[in-house]
């Protein structure tokens, strides 16, 4: 069963296929029932879907500077991934291939079929993983500070996989420590993050912790993609298979967190793609320059063709190899 909590239903079309007053830029809060748990997600605009993924203990709030300058033109689906936000936090399997076949599963149920698929961090892996999994449901691969492009990683994540983590979250996540911002920044600070959109969502992410279900997802979804010696999950030996793909990477110059050397060296390795940094940018490009952002990704749709890659097609890349 499909909820709205705004005045847009999934059906509000316009006989000409145009956009009604329904179908504005503000985003509406939806919620559908999906192999019995409750996924929430945003969506706005009416044009060709775009598909924003949020990274580990985000949520579609993340994506809020640029959901409505892209909705001007573009229908904008923005999921808070299962185990995020006010998704349903169950027992599970939280790896990138559960995740992508989940939001498979979520762009159909709600009458979606493709959608250029834009993901930040975490929400990277996904994209990509999505984009090797159902090639048919990706119309172009964008992605934003994307983990799974190399070993190295935040010290911070790396070390939330430590063992007895699950111990040490709860007291990272309360408010007492949370109320204590200037020390806890002064701390954090001295991990190389920046001021700013990354200490923020730091801070938003750490908050999305206080109950039981949330840090058990948070830790589920971590281990399966990073442990204390970096990054274990990685799409580098499969990059080849996107050719055929149009492709952007955005990164900030100075993230912190993932660096911008992996976007530059997964461009190498990926024909035909491009490669966008932020000056002055962290880890979260879309809301230290939202504007920018919009443009960019506008740009790169406008510019290219959807992808349309035959099963014969995918034979042939896989028997080619790199």
């Amino acid at each position: 069963m499909e909820k709205s909590t705004g005045n847009r239903s999934s059906d509000d079309r316009s006989p000409g296929g145009g956009r009604t007053a329904a179908q504005g830029t503000e985003a509406t809060f939806e919620e559908i029932t999906l192999h019995g748990h409750r996924v929430t997600y945003r969506r706005a605009g009416w044009g060709p879907v775009i598909l924003l993924l949020h990274g580990v203990a985000g949520s579609s709030e993340t994506w809020a500077p640029v959901i409505e300058p892209l909705a001007e033109r573009y229908t904008v689906v923005v999921p808070d991934l299962i185990g995020h936000g006010e998704s349903a936090k169950p027992r599970g399997d939280y790896s990138l291939g559960a995740f992508a076949s989940g939001i498979r599963d979520l762009l159909q149920a709600i009458g979606h079929d493709t959608a250029t698929v834009v993901g930040h961090s975490l929400g990277g892996g996904i994209a990509m993983q999505m984009a090797y999994q159902f090639p048919d449901r990706c119309e172009r691969l964008v992605l934003v500070s994307s983990g799974g492009l190399g070993r190295e990683v935040n010290f911070l994540l790396r070390a939330a996989t430590l063992p007895g983590s699950e111990w040490v979250i709860p007291l990272l996540a309360s408010n007492q420590v949370l109320g204590a911002g200037e020390w806890l920044g002064r701390l954090v600070g001295r991990t190389g993050l920046r001021a700013g959109s990354d200490l923020e969502e730091l801070w938003r992410g750490l908050g999305s912790l206080h109950d039981a279900g949330a840090r058990q997802a948070f830790v589920y979804t971590l281990r399966s993609i990073v442990e204390p010696g970096g990054q274990r999950a990685s799409a580098r030996d499969r990059l080849y298979l996107a050719k055929e793909m149009p492709t952007l990477i955005m990164w900030g110059e100075s993230d912190r967190i993932i660096p911008a050397r992996h976007g530059a060296e997964a461009h190498e390795e990926m024909p035909g793609s491009e490669f966008v940094t932020f000056p002055g940018a962290g880890h979260f490009p879309h809301r230290d320059d939202p504007a920018r952002f919009a443009r960019e990704l506008s740009r790169f749709i406008q510019s290219t063709e959807p992808a349309d890659i035959s099963d014969e097609r995918m034979r042939e890349l896989l028997r080619e190899g790199e």
